[in-house]
């Protein structure tokens, strides 16, 4: 084996990291997403959490991939006055918080 081959392994192994990572901090931010939107709706308790993972799961749905487009629904359903590009906003907010946390949870493993 070449430094060649090492070196790709590497950028591979990097590559594979920071992909499992990026998917973890999407799922982590729709999660938080779904508690941030239960709370303008005023969902509580279990119920919130429920919430949370109904938004989680719009990610594996075949049919609708977004989960800023089910808040908006649901939002416009419960008479919740939040736009889209506030929606939009707050997704890219809490990306960056589930990123943050994410890094920190592998820090101390």
């Amino acid at each position: 084996m070449t430094a060649f081959d090492d070196r790709e392994k590497a950028f591979e192994a990097k590559y594979r990291l920071d992909q499992e990572q990026e998917f973890k901090a999407k799922i982590r931010r729709d999660k938080l997403l779904g508690l941030w939107a239960a709370e303008r709706m005023g969902i509580s308790g279990d119920a919130a959490k429920t919430y949370a993972l109904s938004v989680v799961n719009v990610e594996f749905d075949a049919t609708d991939h977004d989960a800023g487009h089910k808040i908006a629904r649901d939002f416009i359903a419960s008479g919740v006055a939040v736009d889209e590009p506030a929606i939009r906003h707050q997704m890219a907010v809490l990306l960056e918080v589930a990123r943050e946390q994410i890094v920190a949870e592998m820090g101390k493993s």
